[in-house]
């Protein structure tokens, strides 16, 4: 089961970190910001893509859009978004509990660089109503994760 991966992800790399499972869903953006308090740029959304041959997963902040030409310039193609049952299928994950702990296999990690306006983010944890709270470095330092600049520019306030 995906969330029983992701805690066993967090019981041997970061023993500190607790999965937190709400009564709700939260499996989009607006329901996280809300079960967890944060605002939905907050919530670290990651989404499962392909290029070419290549399939990857980009956390970016939960309020941001892929910047087409950005990606093209950042990894040679344009990205392909993959279906509900590849997703589950590759990250062993439900769509609104995707996240990039606990994978049966490595997949290439990016976190874009939108992450870094906030100290701390929440990113689902293979459940529909699982997330963690942690820093933006140690989620990159935790997956091995590579920075990447492929969304679109924030022009909020937030």
């Amino acid at each position: 089961m995906s969330l029983d991966s992701v805690k066993a992800f967090f019981a041997a790399h970061a023993p500190d970190i607790d999965v937190i499972e709400t009564a709700g869903s939260s499996a989009t953006v607006a329901l996280a910001a809300e079960a967890h308090g944060v605002e939905p740029g907050q919530i670290a959304k990651t989404l499962c893509l392909r290029v070419g041959e290549t399939t990857m997963l980009i956390v970016a902040r939960g309020d941001a859009r892929l910047d087409n030409r950005k990606f093209r310039d950042a990894f040679g193609g344009k990205p392909r978004m993959l279906d509900a049952e590849q997703v589950v299928e590759i990250t062993s994950h439900p769509v609104g509990g995707v996240c990039p702990f606990g994978l049966p296999q490595p997949l290439p990690i990016y976190c874009d660089v939108s992450l870094r306006h906030y100290e701390e983010v929440v990113p689902a944890a293979g459940a529909t109503n699982a997330a963690v709270r942690l820093g933006v470095e140690r989620l990159a330092a935790l997956v091995g994760a590579q920075w990447c600049d492929v969304c679109q520019e924030h022009s909020s306030g937030s």
